[in-house]
């Protein structure tokens, strides 16, 4: 193949790459709409707007009936529902959280009008967003900065540093010091994000570690392609598939799913947990980021062995002298 033809096949490769980023990116967010969305119902007539509900818009909520509005708050603060609509006792009233999902405590509001009749509708935030960030605009563009410096930090270590050790040495102090540094930033600096100090920067550095641990892991297991294959995955499908902005049960069935299983995912409800529901519902996102850390230190191992295979001398092997007959 010559410079031309090479350049030719350059050129055609980031084409298909760049629809498949506008695929992965826009297609998501043109398809964003209600999806078995956890909601409960109670309340005399918790029956006839569950009907009302199925006939509007058919799949959109998973509904469930608590025994009061009590249960139903507590469901909310729980995170097993996203909000609650509480009848008996005049217009029904819609139970929000936004620190769950500004997008789908805004769709919530949207029904209460509709219940009511009125513009004005009875809307209680449970769970609020930041006041300096009410629709979680700034938290949802706090993920991509997380996940774009794992993977540079992942590229540099595997391009600089050779040695397995050294490359733990360098995740370990770019996840801790990483943790630290970002949530000062978005807490002390941005005060866009409430929750524990600690828990938050805890959070923020194992995220930093599953990203940048899977580069390095790759790479060290199969070669410099490991790079390419890490930050594909976490930029084409982790990222835009993350429901940082919106909710999981918003995206394209299973893309939204999926998107859970991967550290952009599972790092934006694991920060909603802790920043907004005193660790709520933060078992699932812990335990997926914990696999992927767990997998990148057995990738590492993998390519130290493997380094060390290949570094090891062989024995060389002489022939016998010829003996006189």
């Amino acid at each position: 193949m010559n410079t031309t033809q090479r350049a030719l096949a350059v050129g055609l490769g980031a084409v298909l790459l760049q629809a498949l980023m506008l695929i992965a990116f826009a297609w998501p967010a043109a398809n964003i709409a209600p999806r078995d969305v956890p909601l409960a119902v109670t309340g005399p007539q918790a029956a006839m707007v569950a009907d009302q509900l199925g006939l509007h818009s058919p799949d959109a909520f998973d509904i469930s009936n608590p025994a009061d509005e009590a249960a139903a708050r507590a469901a909310i603060e729980d995170r097993e529902v996203y909000g609650a609509i509480v009848t008996g006792g005049g217009a029904p009233r819609v139970l929000i959280a936004s620190g769950a999902s500004p997008a789908v405590a805004q769709q919530l509001s949207a029904i209460a009008q509709q219940l009511s009749g009125a513009p004005a509708a009875q809307v209680e935030d449970v769970v609020a967003a930041d006041a300096d960030d009410p629709r979680g605009t700034a938290f949802g563009a706090m993920v991509l900065p997380l996940v774009m410096s794992g993977i540079a930090a992942g590229v540099l270590l595997t391009l600089v540093i050779p040695a397995a050790g050294g490359r733990l040495v360098g995740l370990a102090t770019f996840s801790f010091g990483g943790g630290l540094l970002s949530m000062a930033i978005i807490q002390g600096w941005m005060s866009v994000v409430p929750g524990p100090y600690l828990g938050l920067a805890a959070v923020a550095g194992l995220v930093s570690f599953s990203v940048s641990g899977t580069v390095v892991g790759l790479a060290s297991a199969i070669g410099r392609a490991g790079i390419g294959i890490a930050a594909l995955t976490m930029l084409l499908i982790g990222n835009p598939f993350s429901a940082a902005t919106s909710a999981p049960e918003l995206l394209p069935r299973p893309w939204g799913a999926i998107g859970q299983l991967l550290p952009p995912g599972a790092a934006a409800s694991l920060l909603r947990s802790v920043a907004y529901f005193d660790g709520a519902g933060a078992t699932k996102p812990l335990v997926v980021l914990l696999i992927w850390a767990a997998v990148a230190l057995a990738l590492l191992g993998v390519g130290a062995v493997r380094g060390r295979n290949t570094d090891t001398p062989q024995p060389s092997v002489t022939a016998p002298e010829p003996v006189a007959a």
